[in-house]
Formats: C-alpha cells, structure tokens, sequence
C-alpha cells in the first residue's frame, strides 16, 4: 500500500516524463517517446497494483489534480504533433495494402 505522498511521487515522475515525452515529440524522436511511454506506463501499473483508493484532500488533492491537468495537457500536444505522422502512415500501410492487391490480382510486372 502506498501512502499519498508516495503516490504523488508517482504521479510526479509521470509528469517529468510527459514533459520530455512531448520535448521528444517536437523533436520528431518518436522512438524516444514510445521509451519514454513504457517507463510511464510502469507507474500507471504500479498505481494500479498498488493504490488503495485513498481518499484525497487538501493539498495532496490539489496537487494531483495540477499534475493529471499537466500530463493531459502535454498528451494533447502529443497526439497534436502525432497526426500527421499517424496520417502518413495510415496512407502508407493503405498504399501496401492495395498495392498487394494489385499485384495479387494482376501479376507482377
């Protein structure tokens, strides 16, 4: 069982990370977002094996609240700045595929 002051360490961390998570981002280094990712993705787990259900108050409330506020702040700029890459590879995996197609029902030239 983690105490709210260990929890908020957790979500703390999950911060710092989203916050190069995005710096990655705006780099175009999107390996070093999903490395970043899986390192915040062991925090969510351990919150999840972990997290009692506290009940929050006060200003360990305010202070999670401020750090979830953040972290979904800079997914949105994530996923902002990962739609266009997204989009190019939507378009290239349905390029293969009809391509494939082609070549299935035609024959290679």
């Amino acid at each position: 069982m983690l105490s709210p002051d260990q929890i908020l360490l957790h979500y703390q961390a999950m911060g710092e990370l989203s916050t190069r998570m995005l710096a990655a981002a705006q780099a175009d280094d999107w390996e070093g977002v999903a490395e970043l990712e899986r390192e915040c993705a062991a925090h969510v787990q351990t919150l999840r094996d972990k997290d009692p259900g506290v009940e929050w108050s006060g200003p360990h409330r305010a202070r999670k609240a401020e750090l979830i506020r953040q972290i979904l702040a800079d997914d949105r700029v994530i996923r902002d700045l990962a739609a266009p890459w997204m989009a190019k590879l939507s378009a290239l995996i349905s390029s293969s595929r009809v391509q494939s197609r082609l070549t299935s029902a035609y024959g290679g030239v």
